[in-house]
């Protein structure tokens, strides 16, 4: 597989092929002032930084450095913009200049300095190899310099050098503490993975947080701090769950399939050849455990669960929504290893099939960005989307490829609404041997999960309204239960043909079906 270019090789190719403007996009500054010296002694160049704060400063002598060709150094106390330009145009020597937070001043209402820069890119062809790095944590650019200036994105801090600083700070900490990331590769790697997306002074920071706060490398405390990361896209939601697989009655097949999946992430995954998973897509009924299997995914993963709002997504100004889902995607790519959730797809996406009369073909783009990237990425997002109307969804969203596997989650069976019982009696701190079971399961035939717990709850609404000591019981549980008319009567055609479409289209997220169930009943009946 062919290696990718770093952004340091980027740079440095640039400056080979002599381009003159340079922007590079990243809030860390130390980082890339440490790349560049590297860059500027192989090539045999002086480094200068500049800064409205501090002025011109030799960043080549500081670090000892080659310097033999400098013909001087520049006024220290320039921290004019444009004087600054002046100084840079009149320097006679190979140089790279390292221009720092200069984005302010890069706009059409200041023209001088745009004007200025035009001119020193003809200029510095002439004589000299000189480059000018503009180096910011956001891109902001006048139109009339975009053609002249070559954009580097600075990647954040890879497996590599995240395996570094967890070295170094290994090193410090004394070898008599026990640590599993010393002694456990598996693990380590888990923690690496569980930094990616932070800079590096952020990786360094939270790893000796989760040292003062647990005496260990925590990966909880880690994912924690990505966080900030989400809360500033505006569009994700970070979702902490305590959920797993154990609260989910049934759905076996499906989390035997997420079960395997869990060790692909891993380093020795990859280097036995497995593939990253994709995703999945829930297909089914209201209130079966769609949602509630995407927050236990994230939890038993230990993955960041970000959900992602397409409403959120949709703005009325011309071009922002487009934006708001690249943005959304560099952000979860950006904190890979992650999870990222689609709730209820269908409603995100409708009219994305239309002919754009109503929002200019908006919908359109935004879906065909998301199923594009969904077909090409090679990033570590496992995406969960979920839909309760597949005849909403569009035709191109279920080929081949776009997702791993199709599963279609069924009303939940006798032994499943027995178990989701359990699961709701324990959850409300009930002991579930005190309670009849079979008969409550035959009374819920064709109910969801979520109308077995909305059954609980009244019953518990109901013996708290009686007081006396009064606790739900068998008698309480079975007349909410009676009181509640479930979906699979009053939508019962749309179940029949979501059943239907996923008998041949769809995997069962269940070894046995309730549809199955409900036939043996009205055997019975006959």
């Amino acid at each position: 597989m062919e290696k990718s270019i770093t952004s340091g090789q980027e740079i440095k190719d640039l400056i080979r092929a002599k381009y003159r403007l340079i922007y590079c996009v990243s809030s860390e500054e130390s980082r890339v002032e440490k790349e560049l010296i590297k860059i500027a002694k192989d090539r045999r160049r002086n480094l200068i930084s500049w800064s409205c704060t501090e002025g011109f400063k030799d960043l080549h002598r500081e670090q000892a450095a080659t310097s033999e060709n400098a013909k001087g150094s520049l006024p220290p106390d320039t921290i004019d913009p444009i004087k600054a330009l002046d100084q840079l145009s009149k320097y006679e020597d190979h140089a790279i200049f390292l221009l720092k937070d200069y984005h302010p001043f890069l706009d059409t209402r200041n023209f001088s300095i745009v004007r200025k820069l035009r001119d020193i890119n003809e200029q510095f062809k002439l004589k000299y190899q000189r480059s000018i790095i503009f180096l910011s944590p956001v891109y902001k650019v006048a139109p009339e310099l975009e053609s002249s200036m070559a954009i580097v994105d600075y990647d954040l801090p890879d497996r590599e050098e995240i395996g570094k600083i967890v070295n170094k700070i290994l090193r410090s900490v004394p070898p008599e503490l026990p640590l599993r990331v010393r002694t456990d590769p598996e693990y380590k790697d888990r923690v690496i993975e569980a930094a990616l997306g932070l800079i590096a002074e952020e990786a360094e920071d939270v790893y000796s947080k989760s040292l003062v706060r647990t005496r260990c490398f925590d990966i909880e405390t880690i994912l924690s701090e990505k966080k900030h990361i989400i809360r500033k896209s505006g569009i994700l939601e970070f979702y902490e769950s305590r959920s797993n697989f154990n609260d989910i009655g049934g759905l076996d097949i499906m989390k035997a399939w997420l079960n395997k999946r869990e060790v692909a992430f891993t380093q020795r995954a990859r280097d036995f050849g497995l593939p990253l998973p994709k995703g999945i897509l829930l297909i089914g009924i209201p209130g079966c455990g769609k949602s509630l299997t995407a927050k236990a995914v994230g939890a038993m993963w230990q993955m960041p669960l970000l959900r992602l709002d397409v409403g959120k997504v949709f703005s009325s100004l011309v071009g922002s929504s487009e934006e708001n889902i690249r943005k959304a995607i560099s952000t979860a790519e950006a904190i890979a290893p992650s999870i990222l959730w689609l709730d209820e797809l269908e409603k995100g996406f409708a009219g994305s099939g239309g002919s754009g009369q109503s929002d200019s073909g908006t919908t359109a783009r935004v879906f065909g960005s998301f199923i594009t990237w969904l077909q090409e990425k090679s990033s570590p997002v496992f995406v969960i989307a979920t839909a309760n109307d597949v005849s909403a969804l569009p035709p191109e969203l279920l080929r081949k490829g776009r997702f791993d596997e199709i599963f279609f989650v069924d009303l939940p069976t006798e032994e499943e609404r027995g178990k989701i019982l359990k699961i709701h009696l324990q959850g409300k701190g009930r002991d579930p041997s005190k309670f009849n079971v079979e008969q409550f399961v035959k009374a819920t035939q064709g109910f969801s999960g979520s109308e077995i717990e909305q059954a609980i709850i009244s019953g518990l609404f109901d013996a708290f309204e009686i007081g006396d000591g009064r606790d739900i019981d068998d008698e309480l549980l079975l007349a909410a239960a009676s009181e509640i008319i479930p979906l699979s009567y009053t939508a019962k055609e749309k179940i029949d043909y979501l059943r239907e479409w996923a008998r041949a289209r769809a995997r069962r997220a269940s070894t046995t079906s309730a549809e199955s169930d409900e036939n043996q009943v009205r055997m019975l009946e006959i």
